[in-house]
């Protein structure tokens, strides 16, 4: 099974995910054992920030804020869809809080992000999918 880091290199929805782990140097710890749970941005929810975000973030004298945005993106720990809870309050590995929310409708939102895919298994966590990138200041 592929960890991480395998997944997130291969996946076509990801490009600008994968860019982002290289350049902030992400791509060792997601490797690591963990387990890790990701909330990974979409290419469509990178296509959503305003024009030349990712890009300025992609500078290498920018790496400590793409890290930064990045970590906010992993919990430490293997979580479930189907165990996030509304109102729960998940700590990133960057320290801040994430707050899930799950509708009456079964869509589950973190930080106002919604969960696309999910589930996806990884040799040292699992990796869900959103169609927001979650900005914090």
């Amino acid at each position: 099974m592929s960890n991480i880091t395998q997944v997130v290199n291969t996946d076509k929805y990801l490009t600008a995910l994968k860019k982002g782990v290289i350049a902030a140097g992400l791509n060792k710890t997601l490797s690591e054992s963990g387990p890790f749970t990701v909330f990974a941005p979409s290419d469509i929810a990178f296509a959503k920030l305003d024009k030349g975000v990712l890009d300025n973030l992609l500078q290498p004298e920018n790496k400590a804020k793409l890290l930064d945005m990045l970590n906010h993106h992993v919990v430490a720990g293997k979580i479930q869809f189907k165990d996030l809870k509304d109102g729960e309050k998940l700590q990133a590995v960057n320290g801040k809080e994430l707050l899930v929310h799950v509708s009456s409708e079964g869509t589950v939102t973190v930080d106002g992000a919604k969960i696309q895919a999910h589930d996806v298994q990884t040799s040292n966590g699992v990796i869900h999918s959103l169609d927001t990138v979650m900005m914090k200041n």
